[in-house]
């Protein structure tokens, strides 16, 4: 195939080259006049699977040949033989050993790390060792670094590296997967040197990023009959611009610097690499420009002699579009906008990003015309339902059952998924309904069971069957991690089965299927990892699976490309969108690395943290000599202004540092095609004017307003009559909270409960009215009605604050009067308009002449007199109902006083305005206050008198409230 060569035979395709479709032209072409057999014997080495698969079809559309032998990068022990290298452990098996030995570490020095960074310190360990396996650096180089500026951050690292060591001495024996490909590519180089193979091996596609490719391709490109063949060469770079990338800590970022550091380990030059198929680059003179753009830092200079040379850059830049748009929101629809449109027009459009947010924004997008894109990435496992649904079965075996948790697995897809799955969801409809209204905090066996039991038809076999695998799941103490995996996974089959057997639906489809294989994986290694605290679990099942991800090949769109950098680099489009082309994004900002830095990684041989971002370089000078190419970018995140990516920003400098070659214009012609878009972007966007609506207030007939409220409810009738309206007569109301929460509501209802027990204590013993007493009594109420235990000492303090006010304030009361009644009921009438109002007083106590003195606890700020008189009526109709014998079991009598007991902070007692008005004078404002109400001519305003503009009312929603503004006239209308 190969004519005889004295030096290592190196070639490569430009940037923007369909690499795959160059590949095999180049192959053909080759040996267009040789026998068939002899294709056949090229051994052809690919970097990724997805490349072995483009190369194999593009080997299918014709003519036909036979197949060369195309083995991956990944799995080239295939080739190597009888070398006795044993087999990788698996990348499970390291990870479990390596988060027990972790763990032991911690737990015997506590002060290293918090045990919380358990996994997280596994994982970068495990990378570290990989590294130093696939560079070939051993433990003895990095205990020797010169670390005498880092010294207390050492001592800590070594007890890691120790651990470290521990692993690799062992590597001979129990290799792991990148060990195993260094000791196979080392065992390959022996073997070739003894008895090199006659036939081509050519290893295409890589740039030799790793140690252990590098180490791969230089043995190959010096067989007699071996090459390589370079992806995204530049051709266009002087010599004197390739030498100056000799320094990794100065060059690493640069595009072609893996290409440089190759050439002189083969001391090769640029000149000497050939293109493999002859084959012009898309667009030569965009080739030029990003060249030229591109160039490193120190000789930029090279923008003002080469500039002009380029001549004119319209060209250069005809195809390209420079999208900047406000948001990112706007970014991903101008982006679907232009994907939509290539699948209309039956052209092959691809999104490259590294930016996961940007896609799942852009498939949301492209959603309103029910394209689905052919996503390299898929979907993460722990995304998918079965993910989700596992993950939340796992945290039943650590955590208390909440009645978020219960109702999260109770509606998900997969729970109960056998039969009767209709009347599940049914049953599951009513639970929350309860739920919600009773504060189900926490649901237990004898609360479900209450529930149950007091429906119509009570549902006792499926609140066994809820019962039975929800309640009491927590595993304690540090089982195998093995008994507790089972558990799990037999836990999570009953559930998803229901009543029928086996496991529903949970392994069924592409994401069942993948999380299967985990779940085997699991299994399979489960052996090594030992003795597991529970609280664990949870959070290394949950790390696991977050590794999988779900493809569904058959799904996307087949012109609607999403690709990944990775997947980027061996395919081609006609049209290629750059998209999240934003500092942080791409390139992404390199990951800290809590074991080495920049200079130790370079002293001792690893990789810089520079190696990502000239890879990310490289595929984006590749990516943008496409024919077709879209660069976007959004100026603002969800935080802040974004910085443009550093390659946008020197491609823009360099054009507008040309204009004499209109480049300039070039870039004025790029920023109005993306403008364009972003123009269609608002129109698709803008929203068809709704007139605002008026201040309502409807008009509904008397028969249907209301006939009954309480006295608390009348304050809310005179601010905000709307709120009346919707309660009683549209019958709407809030849905309570899932989660009962301790609110102030709760807190009020607590406290009278603690003061209403401490009273009718002092009624049966007055030595019990003192301080302690009272005390005792909020602990125990506490206990009892309160879980939460930080609102339990808050509410404590809070009481033990008042304690001495009320305590020194009940003596003087019960100098006065005696208590007759604690939530005592009242029901009064208005004959004339047939309307009732109730009451429940929290106190009331009788002087010794016969006379009544009300009083209602306030746990808030109590109302001033001001606003007792005009609005918040409670205390003022509570004793006019009393003159007139509301009250159950309590004769008329005069009513001397009215108090609010305020309990806030500072406590507060509030009298009730009884010496400006008479009982009897109250309730004639009240009857004139429900006629108006009961007139068919005066509707139910909305926001009437509040407090403040700023109160919050719960049906501000459906009153449409900020379309208007309570200075808007309210508009009446009738109701039929």
């Amino acid at each position: 195939m190969f004519n005889p060569s004295e030096q290592p035979r190196v070639f490569a395709a430009p940037p923007g080259a369909d690499f795959p479709e160059v590949l095999v032209q180049g192959l053909r072409s080759r040996f267009a006049n040789s026998p068939p057999e002899d294709m056949a014997r090229v051994q052809l080495i690919l970097n990724t699977r997805r490349m072995e698969r483009r190369v194999r079809a593009l080997f299918d559309q014709g003519p036909p040949c036979l197949l060369p032998r195309i083995h991956l990068l990944t799995d080239f022990g295939n080739l190597s033989g009888s070398l006795g290298v044993p087999p990788a452990i698996s990348p499970m098996r390291k990870r479990f050993e390596l988060v027990q030995l972790v763990a032991q570490l911690l737990d015997a020095q506590p002060d290293l790390a918090a045990r919380s960074s358990l996994y997280d310190l596994a994982d970068s360990l495990a990378t570290l060792m990989d590294e130093m396996s696939g560079e070939g650096v051993s433990p003895d180089v990095i205990e020797g670094l010169d670390v005498s500026d880092q010294s207390g951050h050492w001592e800590r690292a070594k007890t890691f590296f120790a651990i470290a060591r521990h692993f690799l001495e062992r590597i001979e024996d129990q290799p792991d997967a990148e060990a195993r490909q260094r000791m196979i590519v080392e065992g390959l180089m022996h073997q070739w040197d003894q008895n090199p193979p006659r036939h081509p091996v050519i290893i295409a596609g890589s740039t030799g990023s790793r140690g252990t490719t590098m180490l791969l391709m230089q043995a190959v490109a010096k067989l007699p009959q071996g090459a390589l063949v370079l992806p995204g060469f530049d051709f266009d770079m002087p010599r004197t611009v390739w030498t100056t990338l000799s320094d990794a800590l100065s060059s690493e970022d640069h595009p072609q610097f893996r290409f440089q550091k190759l050439l002189s380990i083969l001391d090769l030059s640029a000149s000497d690499v050939v293109p493999w198929a002859g084959l012009d680059a898309p667009n030569t003179e965009r080739n030029r420009l990003v060249s030229l753009a591109l160039r490193p830092a120190p000789v930029t200079d090279q923008w003002l002699e080469e500039g002009p040379l380029l001549g004119n850059l319209e060209e250069a830049t005809r195809h390209m579009t420079l999208v900047e748009a406000p948001s990112m929101r706007e970014e991903a629809l101008a982006i679907a906008m232009r994907l939509r449109q290539a699948a209309q027009e039956g052209v092959t459009a691809a999104l490259i990003t590294p930016d996961r947010m940007l896609t799942r924004q852009v498939t949301a997008a492209l959603d309103r015309w029910d394209l689905v894109p052919d996503d390299s990435a898929g979907m993460p496992l722990q995304l998918s339902p079965p993910g989700r649904f596992l993950r939340h079965t796992a945290a039943l075996l650590v955590k208390e059952l909440t009645a978020e948790a219960l109702l999260t697995l109770l509606k998900h897809p997969l729970c109960h998924s056998g039969q009767d799955r209709n009347l599940h969801l049914l049953h599951t409809r009513d639970l929350e309904l309860a739920m919600r209204k009773q504060g189900m905090t926490y649901p237990e066996p004898d609360t479900l069971r209450a529930w149950a039991g007091a429906q119509k038809e009570p549902p006792l076999v499926w609140i066994e069957w809820v019962i039975s695998q929800f309640c009491g799941q927590i595993i304690a103490g540090s089982p195998d991690f093995s008994a507790v995996l089972e558990t799990h996974i037999a836990l999570s089959e009953r559930i998803a089965a229901g009543s029928d057997e086996g496991s529903g639906g949970l392994w069924d489809e592409a994401a069942g299927r993948e999380a299967a294989k985990v779940i085997a994986q699991l299994r399979d290694n489960a052996t090594y990892a030992g003795p597991l605290e529970a609280r664990d679990y949870a959070d290394l099942f949950g790390s696991v699976i977050a590794g999988g991800e779900v493809r569904n090949r058959d799904k996307g769109h087949p012109n609607v490309l999403i690709w990944g950098t990775l997947e980027a680099r061996v395919q081609g489009a006609d049209l290629v969108i750059l998209g999240g082309l934003n500092e942080g994004s791409w390139p992404e900002a390199p990951s800290p690395d809590p074991w080495l830095n920049r200079k130790m990684r370079h002293d001792a041989g690893l990789l810089l943290p520079e190696r990502r971002i000239g890879l990310s370089a490289h595929d984006f000078q590749q990516a943008v000599g496409a024919p077709q190419v879209w660069l976007t970018r959004s100026i603002r995140s969800d935080e802040a202004e974004t910085v443009s990516s550093r390659w946008v920003n020197r491609l823009t400098n360099l054009l507008k540092g040309l204009p004499d070659q209109g480049g300039v214009q070039a870039l004025s012609d790029m920023q109005a095609r993306g403008q364009e878009w972003l123009s269609m972007v608002k129109s698709l966007e803008r929203v068809q004017e709704v007139p605002s609506e008026n201040r309502p207030s409807p008009r509904p007939p008397v028969a249907v307003r209301p006939d009954r409220l309480s006295v608390t409810e009348i304050k809310k009738l005179i601010r905000d009559p709307y709120a009346i309206y919707a309660r009683h007569i549209l019958k709407l109301r809030p849905l309570d909270s899932l989660m009962k929460t301790p609110d102030a509501l709760l807190r009020g209802i607590i406290v009278h409960e603690v003061l209403e027990q401490f009273v009718r204590d002092v009624d049966a013993d007055a030595t019990h009215l003192n301080s302690a007493h009272l005390l005792e009594i909020s602990e125990t109420v506490l206990a009892e009605n309160v879980p939460w235990a930080t609102a339990r000492a808050l509410w404590k303090a809070r009481i033990e604050r008042v304690s001495g006010h009320f305590v020194s304030g009940e003596i003087g009361r019960r100098a006065n009067a005696i208590p007759i009644a604690y939530e005592c009921k009242a029901r009064s009438e208005i004959p004339e308009l047939g309307f009732t109002l109730s009451a429940k007083a929290d106190r009331i106590d009788r002087t010794e002449k016969g006379d009544l003195v009300i009083y209602d606890y306030k746990t808030g700020r109590p109302p001033s007199q001001d606003e007792q008189k005009f609005f918040d009526k409670q205390l003022l109709l509570e004793a006019a109902m009393a003159e007139r014998g509301g009250f159950k079991d309590i004769d008329p009598a005069d009513v001397v006083d009215a108090i609010y007991l305020g309990l806030g902070n500072p406590p507060k007692d509030e009298r009730a305005p009884l010496a400006d008005t008479t009982p009897a004078q109250i309730w004639d404002e009240f009857r004139q206050l429900i006629a108006h109400f009961m007139d068919a001519e005066n509707g139910f305003t909305a926001r009437r008198a509040m407090h403040s503009d700023r109160d919050h009312s719960d049906y501000d929603q459906l009153a449409r409230f900020g379309e208007w503004d309570v200075t808007d006239k309210p508009k009446a209308e009738d109701l039929g």
